[in-house]
């Protein structure tokens, strides 16, 4: 439960972080959320609404390819296993550096731009299945990993629904990758009250 609250909170940090670096793009999810409640009562997001939150999906996703909430896992071999010629023994600890994987530019183009649109269904119908690993892989992957990304959809759904994130110019982030990315002195921001667009 600690790493399931922690590395979600770095997330959604994340998320702000690069939607106040690209306005155009929070704008854009501002708009998605306005017109899923549209005409309610209430700025409660319901089940039924995470499904339409599509391009909000796409941000969280490339927020967590660029920024990754776990640079890193550890695992054990348990199997003897041969890369290259090299045989690798089993009970041979391994470390998979999530930060390279995500980085990777022959899988990922311009790995260090913000792109939400890499995650469209399209642009992501013929990419390894392995080539975005937030939550791990196979099978000890994290069981939260769909109750994350719900959180993540509902939180910032219903902050940029009020208000619209500008980094504090006075502050810089400076990345601090530890078991959970975060960053050397917080991340500072400004939140401006909006009027949603109905």
């Amino acid at each position: 439960m600690f790493e399931g609250h922690d590395t979600t909170a770095s997330a959604i940090s994340w998320a702000l972080y690069s939607l106040c670096e690209h306005p155009e793009y929070q704008e854009r999810v501002q708009a998605e959320v306005d017109h899923i409640l549209e005409g309610r009562d209430s700025d409660n997001i319901e089940w039924s609404d995470l499904s339409k939150m599509e391009f909000l999906t796409m941000v969280i996703k490339e927020s967590m390819r660029l920024h990754c909430p776990v640079p890193l896992i550890s695992r054990e071999i348990t199997q003897p296993l041969s890369l290259d010629g090299v045989t690798i023994p089993v009970g041979t600890p391994c470390t998979i550096n999530i930060i390279n994987v995500h980085h990777n530019p022959t899988v990922w183009p311009d790995p260090y731009s913000f792109k939400p649109e890499r995650f469209h269904p399209d642009n992501m119908k013929d990419k390894d299945s392995y080539a975005f690993i937030p939550f791990s892989a196979g099978p000890r992957n994290c069981i939260g990993q769909h109750f994350s990304l719900n959180e993540q959809k509902v939180l910032l759904g219903r902050l940029l629904r009020r208000f619209t994130f500008t980094l504090d110019p006075d502050r810089t982030v400076t990345k601090k990758p530890a078991a959970v990315m975060r960053t050397e002195t917080g991340m500072w921001m400004i939140a401006t009250p909006r009027t949603p667009s109905l």
